[in-house]
């Protein structure tokens, strides 16, 4: 599978192209989501072309109330076949007993984002080893993210594709709008300081 033939091929397919594609091909295929902000799009999508696609969610366990509840009604809606995963510590604790949230210029922030968002991210990846991983991210969203294609692999050669790659966020919400999707702006992360800085998902998997 080249890469770059790829790109070249698909760079003015729409995003429904893409995905067909990636779901044509003989292989194990899931898309990620943490049901933030336009993450319908994707999952609306990719559950018309594959009804049963498996959809991972890394929940941190720091979601506001209304992401909680879009979420749900976007599951209800769509019918979706989710598998969510949590951290090892809860939220809870980690406010009550272990310091909370430390401040994005301390050396201790690299632990607890490895702890709320990569490792429950990793187990997902080990238990349901996917060949194809379909995302949400964009060129536009972050400077890093320009150097990414539609198509990509990560470390362990999982085929990862970016059918919105090349769409801008006003597409995304003409979409919601066509398909009167659910939709929760009011998101929160912790493991980001700003809403385009990099959490460590991409640039460390």
């Amino acid at each position: 599978m080249n890469l770059d033939v790829l790109n070249q091929e698909f760079a003015s397919q729409s995003p429904q192209a893409i995905i067909a594609y990636a779901l044509a091909l003989p292989l194990n295929a899931v898309v990620t989501t943490h049901f933030g902000p336009l993450e319908a799009v994707i999952l609306h999508m990719a559950s018309q072309a594959k009804p049963d696609i498996q959809v991972l969610w890394v929940d941190s366990g720091y979601n506001t109330k209304t992401t909680y509840r879009c979420a749900e009604r976007i599951i209800q809606s769509l019918q979706l076949n989710v598998d969510v995963f949590t951290p090892k510590i809860s939220a809870a604790r980690q406010e009550a007993a272990l310091g909370g949230i430390p401040l994005y210029t301390e050396a201790s922030h690299k632990d607890f984002t490895e702890a709320f968002k990569l490792e429950p991210f990793r187990r997902a990846m080990a238990q349901h080893k996917p060949q194809v991983w379909l995302t949400a991210l964009r060129k536009e969203q972050t400077e890093f993210r320009q150097s990414l294609n539609i198509f990509t692999k990560d470390d362990k050669g999982t085929l990862k594709v970016a059918p919105f790659f090349h769409w801008t966020e006003t597409q995304m919400r003409d979409y919601l709008e066509s398909y009167q999707l659910p939709n929760e702006d009011s998101y929160y992360d912790p493991t980001k300081a700003l809403e385009n800085r990099e959490c460590g998902l991409h640039t460390s998997l």
